[in-house]
């Protein structure tokens, strides 16, 4: 069974904090939750084992109005401003290994993408080797080397360019795949947040590129939603954010707000 959540900008704790209390729900009723959502400030996410510290500037993320957050998922830095972000939350019995779990989800993001007229979206590579060589599986500790730098096995690109990043965390009989879907192209400025400018970042896909418009969230919600109920569950309805929803991510909040998390590494 699925949940559909839909929820307002927020600010990075503050989201990073809800998908983690949504895997606490997936645990407790079984069931699947697709979360689409944005963020109320420009904020710089980390991979829950990226090394960054000592190597972002500051002083320019503050006089940029930059907020800083590190995943509880891995992979690499992805400036979060002109894009959406989806995220799904699931128990793992039934949600087979990382192959598995990562074709499942990308099949309702390309149907979703599909919907609002990005037909061309396509998957990188041979499904069957992500877990091992490809970045979804994070064993390694990335670098400064931003996510929407290349594609990785798995990712969802079109004509070749990056279009969706993503990343998947397992922990306690529950899994957390959150991406970024790109509206427009801002990723090249993460360069210019380094303390040592790093490598030119090539131009990723944009859903601009190839429908000349920027769809809403609400757009991509309802598009992504209607994937879940074509695909996985006609009944698939959607929740609210309730009051024990609200207490457990505000009580996960002050991990995402600490500086020992963010910069630990």
């Amino acid at each position: 069974m699925w949940r559909l959540l839909f929820t307002p900008p927020a600010r990075g704790a503050f989201n990073m904090a809800l998908d983690a209390a949504l895997m606490d729900y997936a645990r407790e009723t079984g069931a699947w939750v697709l979360r689409v959502y944005s963020w109320s400030a420009p904020t710089l996410s980390l991979g829950r084992n990226q090394r960054a510290r000592g190597g972002y500037d500051l002083a320019r993320l503050a006089a940029q109005g930059i907020d800083v957050v590190r995943r509880p998922t891995g992979g690499r830095a992805i400036l979060h401003d002109r894009e959406i972000t989806y995220a799904v939350a699931a128990p793992l019995a039934d949600a087979g290994d990382l192959r598995e779990s990562y074709a499942r989800i990308n099949r309702l993001l390309l149907a979703g993408l599909r919907a609002l007229g990005v037909g061309a979206a396509e998957v990188v590579g041979d499904a069957a080797r992500i877990g091992g060589a490809g970045t979804f599986a994070h064993r390694e500790q990335p670098g400064l080397l931003p996510c929407f730098h290349h594609p990785s096995i798995g990712e969802i690109t079109l004509d070749g360019r990056k279009l969706v990043g993503s990343a998947q965390w397992r922990c306690d009989g529950a899994l957390l795949q959150h991406g970024s879907i790109l509206v427009d192209d801002d990723q090249v400025q993460l360069s210019s947040l380094l303390i040592e400018a790093g490598a030119p970042i090539p131009r990723p896909a944009t859903l601009r590129d190839v429908l000349g418009c920027a769809p809403t969230d609400s757009e991509m919600a309802d598009a992504l939603f209607g994937a879940v109920r074509a695909n996985e569950d006609p009944s698939a309805y959607e929740i609210t954010l309730d009051t024990a929803l609200l207490e457990r991510a505000n009580a996960l909040r002050a991990h995402y707000l600490d500086d020992g998390w963010t910069w630990r590494r």
